[in-house]
């Protein structure tokens, strides 16, 4: 029965992205001289103005996924818009090449700031975007960026982490973090171990956050990812969708974005 109500909630997701009416564009901007190549997507069947939702990719760059889930936000209503964090668009086809261009944004945050907030002011400057009301989402890489870009005082209403690194060798101090931040965690995921959730947790509390931290059992690294199988056989990754881990971390993004945008 939970295995059918999980399918339909499924087909629900999917069937609201195909009814609505978007709007797709390719979005040149800058960032520190580099030109950045960013996925803006919004319903154009209402009118107005709505939050504004980026979507930040996994380590493999601004891909179908990361597009996918653009879709999936502006079938919600919000404008989404997915970034490059690698700049001219860079998609890495395999680990090697995708831990060199994950591990220079990682190595340079203050970098990745400046690309970050350049995303931010392409949102907000587009005439769909509520500019009061943005938020963002991030998957994997994704996810460990958005919870850094948190450590280092950007401003927006919410994050939303789905699988993402969570480790820091610098703890942020209470007052710097000025958005709510919602982790959604594999709680089987070898790559974020528990040492590492501890640690999180302890310094979110340290550090007076607004945050909440939901666990799903039997989940493991990229859980969102119908790729992920796929993915850990052709790499030898410990990675793997879980479809339960999946609907229920999408539906708490839901819940969590409501929340922060009233």
């Amino acid at each position: 029965m939970k295995i059918l109500i999980t399918n339909l909630i499924l087909i629900l997701m999917l069937c609201t992205v195909a009814s609505a009416k978007l709007v797709e564009k390719r979005v040149s901007y800058e960032a520190n001289d580099l030109i950045m190549s960013g996925f803006l997507v919004y319903d154009d069947s209402f009118d107005g103005q709505r939050p504004g939702v980026l979507v930040v990719h996994e380590w493999w760059g601004q891909n179908d996924y990361a597009k996918k889930r653009a879709r999936m936000l502006a079938g919600l209503g919000y404008t989404a818009f997915a970034v490059d964090m690698y700049g001219e668009g860079k998609i890495a086809e395999n680990p090697k090449d995708a831990g060199k261009l994950a591990g220079e944004v990682y190595s340079n945050l203050e970098n990745a700031q400046m690309r970050f907030q350049a995303a931010i002011e392409v949102l907000k400057n587009e005439r769909m975007t509520d500019p009061e009301k943005i938020g963002a989402v991030g998957y994997c890489f994704g996810g460990g960026i958005l919870i850094n870009m948190a450590r280092l005082g950007v401003e927006i209403d919410g994050i939303v982490s789905f699988h993402g690194n969570l480790a820091t060798e610098n703890p942020v101090k209470e007052g710097v973090v000025k958005t709510k931040i919602l982790v959604c965690h594999g709680a089987d995921d070898p790559l974020v171990p528990e040492k590492q959730v501890v640690a999180f947790k302890d310094e979110m509390a340290s550090a007076s956050v607004d945050y909440e931290f939901i666990a799903y059992e039997g989940a493991t690294h990229a859980f969102s990812n119908p790729q992920a199988d796929e993915t850990a056989k052709r790499f030898e990754l410990p990675v793997g969708y879980s479809e339960k881990a999946d609907v229920e971390s999408w539906e708490a993004m839901q819940v969590f974005l409501q929340k922060v945008f009233k």
